[in-house]
């Protein structure tokens, strides 16, 4: 009985991890050199207010060596076809918003942020998300704004009933 050699698959590096590893060291460098731009920290204690950052930014440093290593060995499992649609609905959502917060109020601008997630999901339609989201979000406004006195943009809605 014969065995046919195992068919080795050799993957090519990961790309796009490599490049999540370059974004994380850049990161650590930022952080680095932001910290160190920092003057007039305590110079009478071990640890200040400069050291935490230095340690996130190690962190950020090891975590970059390691995604790096990794996606050069192509250790990475394959990823799933990635939806483009829902992604755009969210950040639309986003977009409409910072747009309509101050001229909206924050009850609409919100409701329609929460229709456009919940159709990124692929929740209800729009005509029936919208309104359940507006009112989410005034019993939201109502809350902070009124009972815990802070202080959240105001729109038609809020004025109408307040």
């Amino acid at each position: 009985m014969s065995e046919t050699p195992a068919k080795q698959t050799t993957r090519r590096p990961d790309w796009a991890a490599l490049a999540i590893a370059v974004i994380l060291a850049v990161v650590a460098a930022v952080v680095v050199w932001s910290t160190a731009r920092q003057g007039g920290a305590a110079s009478y204690a071990r640890i200040g207010p400069t050291t935490f950052p230095y340690v996130i930014a190690g962190a950020f440093f090891i975590l970059a060596i390691w995604t790096a290593f990794e996606a050069w060995r192509g250790d990475f499992p394959e990823r799933e076809r990635q939806e483009i649609s829902p992604i755009l609905w969210i950040v639309g959502g986003l977009a409409a918003q910072m747009l309509l917060l101050k001229t909206a109020g924050f009850s609409i601008a919100t409701g329609l942020l929460f229709a456009a997630t919940a159709r990124a999901f692929g929740r209800g339609p729009l005509w029936k998300t919208i309104p359940l989201g507006t009112v989410l979000a005034y019993i939201v406004w109502v809350i902070f704004a009124r009972g815990l006195s802070l202080s959240l943009p105001t729109g038609p809605l809020e004025h109408l009933l307040f």
